[in-house]
């Protein structure tokens, strides 16, 4: 079935792209050697949570100790695929249960030892973040929204009966990183530098309990587009077998198991030529939850739609940039129950997530049935 939204996905994409753009903070000539600013803000409606939570949002700038190495890597960064590509360094801290993480420290990126009895290789007590570093023109490096990521793991971590870095030792840690493998940040324009953090259990258990000893790793790579497609819309297919997440479990939080969970419904889609997986609920097995690693959006006429937030569906924070900076634009934004047959009404689908970005759906299949949507363009790109 096709749609003639090209038009209006066209002002869709520019309006959300154009509210992005203005999101960054005022940049004053480069220092040497280049510092990063933290791009803090899409519109002042969304620090009003953080405020709530006593938490600031970063702004302070941070001097490199690492001047020596290149401003920018020996890499073919027009070819630049999402994958790992071997950095310079990594940070890690370790805690007991008592939550006090050490000071932490930067060491060459590389395999780390872990006992075989860790609780995160026995009973997946485990989470993960993902965030992005961006080169401007003038070499300055931007981070996203860093402390949403750092609440975000803190409140996996209490589901997940872990301690957690606090949210400034988080972003702390977090611009070390970025500044110890600066070299690695693509040029403007050619991808980003992937920011992974990750919380483990991996002191020694045996027997279902939380582990005595938490390791906090951040490691970075720089990458590409996210799906083989790049900037053309993909295709999903709405499985109604698999699902991503049940009421009562995990699915509103980073955990690693999330995502091992969904590799088999993923492979047989690939197999099929589709690019990933749209989830619907597992009671009703009606409404859209999310693709196996991003938000899904729907949109008609004036009025954008996405699943409601209610323990099923990870907070995405790019989800939650889309929503502010739509409101400020003058569309009427519904979190809500979605159908999946107002996918066969819709002008435009869209997904969003820190790896994809903003990635229009160009089909989706249910039984015979094609959704044609035309939203071509990337926020933050």
């Amino acid at each position: 079935m096709e749609y003639g939204a090209a038009t209006r996905g066209a002002l869709l994409a520019a309006t959300l792209l154009a509210g992005a753009r203005r999101s960054r903070l005022p940049l004053s000539p480069p220092p040497s050697p280049p510092s990063i600013q933290i791009q803090n803000r899409l519109y002042s409606i969304s620090s009003l949570p953080l405020k709530a939570r006593g938490v600031r949002r970063c702004e302070a700038s941070l001097a490199s100790d690492y001047t020596k190495a290149s401003e920018v890597a020996d890499l073919d960064w027009e070819n630049l695929g999402f994958g790992i590509v071997q950095t310079d360094y990594m940070y890690i801290t370790k805690c007991g249960q008592d939550g006090n993480f050490s000071e932490g420290e930067m060491i060459p990126f590389g395999p780390i030892a872990l006992n075989p009895s860790s609780g995160v290789l026995n009973y997946g007590q485990g989470l993960f973040e993902g965030l992005k570093a961006y080169r401007t023109t003038d070499d300055s490096i931007l981070l996203f929204r860093p402390e949403e990521n750092a609440l975000r793991m803190r409140t996996g971590a209490e589901r997940m009966c872990m301690p957690a870095p606090s949210v400034e030792q988080f972003v702390d840690a977090v611009k070390q990183t970025v500044l110890a493998n600066k070299r690695w940040v693509p040029p403007t324009g050619k991808g980003s530098l992937y920011i992974r953090p990750l919380l483990m259990g991996s002191g020694a258990v045996l027997g279902l309990a939380p582990a005595p000893e938490y390791t906090f790793i951040i490691f970075v790579s720089p990458v590409g587009n996210y799906f083989k497609e790049g900037l053309a819309p993909i295709n999903l297919i709405v499985e109604d077998k698999f699902h991503r997440a049940t009421p009562g479990g995990t699915g509103s939080v980073k955990t690693i198991g999330n995502y091992a969970s969904v590799l088999m419904a993923q492979k047989i889609a690939k197999e099929k030529g589709y690019s990933d997986v749209l989830y619907l609920d597992a009671v009703h097995k009606k409404y859209l939850e999310e693709v196996s690693s991003c938000n899904i959006f729907v949109v008609k006429g004036n009025v954008i739609s996405t699943p409601a937030v209610k323990g099923t569906i990870l907070p995405g924070i790019t989800r939650k940039s889309i929503i502010d900076v739509a409101l400020s634009k003058g569309f009427q934004v519904e979190e809500r129950l979605v159908s999946v047959d107002e996918l066969l009404e819709a002008d435009e689908v869209f997904c969003t997530g820190t790896a994809v970005v903003v990635s229009p759906v160009g089909s989706n299949m249910l039984a015979t049935k094609e959704l044609v949507s035309c939203l071509s363009s990337y926020i933050l790109h």
